[in-house]
């Protein structure tokens, strides 16, 4: 059943491009702009968002309305929109294994003599265009207006949250890391990732649906669980795994100075000459992949990466109980046990 979803989700992708054309002419407008927005859209990627926003749906509705999946497209594309500019801010130059979009852009000027502009500087401007087509996917479902109009409402709080979220982590990382505690990094979590990839899509769909305040709160502290387990176990790829298999720079997230709950805990279990050795990379203006070397030594000699795999199993338990409660359909219920499970690697 979620394969036959995702499917569906990926047909209706071109379909909406294709019909996007259509309204606004983009290809003719500017033909560089749509076909780099056109391969940054159409890329493989999970579809988790939009596949809970189904799933969150169909658990409190036995009709499928017209543009229900043209509807879900609302949540891929802010989530385009959240990559496109999170590249610029990480000086990553890849996404999804390929060109992020400004660095597509960047390839592009470099037919132009000094241009008074980058590709950094096109790509901004491709990402709020991306956020307003998500806005109209999310519009086009044949839904009650209250709903629609409460749905939409959590659409822009994910969009607020995940900024915020996102601003927040950018000043946590100039902050020592003796001065950032567990709360701290779960509310960036919650924030940047649990709320708008797990909680809102769910939520959204259920709103959409009918379902009662009750079981929208119970689904949304779900995914708040959810979110933080999934955030942990992306930390853990990301300091352990490799470039290939991550899609972007490995170096990434040292890079950024980010304060993950590895590096959190490995700091504060740790003798001095470790904490000297993670201060010294966490300030560090260019990071190598010795040091990823010597902070992956760290996360695994402090306990770090035990620790980190005890928080997720911990937080997995936690959103069982919730999903347990919930009046969701018995089909959807079991359909975000089995597909959390995967997207988790359990």
């Amino acid at each position: 059943m979620v394969d036959k979803i995702k499917n569906r989700i990926e047909k209706e992708l071109p379909a909406f491009i294709k019909d996007l054309d259509k309204s606004y002419l983009l290809s003719r407008l500017s033909p560089i702009l749509f076909k780099n927005i056109k391969k940054f859209v159409l890329r493989k990627g999970k579809r988790v968002r939009p596949l809970l926003f189904i799933i969150g749906y169909l658990g409190f509705s036995k009709k499928e309305p017209t543009n229900l999946y043209r509807s879900a497209l609302s949540l891929e594309l802010l989530h385009d929109f959240m990559l496109v500019h999170d590249d610029i801010i990480d000086k990553s130059t890849l996404r999804r294994g390929k060109p992020a979009m400004h660095t597509m852009f960047t390839s592009y000027l470099n037919k132009f003599k000094n241009p008074k502009f980058n590709g950094e500087d096109l790509a901004i401007v491709a990402g709020d265009i991306m956020y307003a087509l998500g806005l109209q996917a999310f519009l086009s479902i044949d839904e009650k207006k209250e709903r629609k109009e409460l749905a939409l409402r959590k659409l822009i709080d994910a969009a607020i949250y995940t900024g915020s979220g996102e601003f927040i982590e950018l000043l946590y990382g100039a902050t020592n890391i003796n001065k950032i505690t567990k709360h701290d990094i779960y509310k960036i979590y919650d924030f940047k990732t649990a709320y708008y990839t797990f909680s809102f899509p769910l939520t959204m769909g259920a709103t959409l649906a009918g379902a009662k305040e009750s079981e929208i709160i119970n689904l949304f502290q779900y995914g708040a669980y959810l979110g933080r387990a999934f955030q942990i176990k992306d930390d853990v790829i990301s300091m352990f795994s490799s470039e290939d298999k991550i899609g972007k720079s490995v170096l990434a997230d040292l890079q950024e100075a980010k304060k993950t709950i590895i590096i959190w805990y490995a700091y504060n279990n740790s003798k001095k000459e470790d904490k000297v050795k993670i201060n010294h990379i966490l300030n560090k203006k260019t990071v190598t992949k010795s040091d990823l070397t010597i902070m992956r030594e760290i996360a695994k000699k402090s306990g770090a990466l035990e620790y980190a795999k005890k928080e997720v199993a911990s937080l997995i338990q936690e959103a069982a109980s919730m999903l347990d409660g919930s009046k969701i359909s018995s089909n959807s219920k079991k359909l975000l046990y089995s597909y959390c499970q995967k997207i988790l690697n359990l």
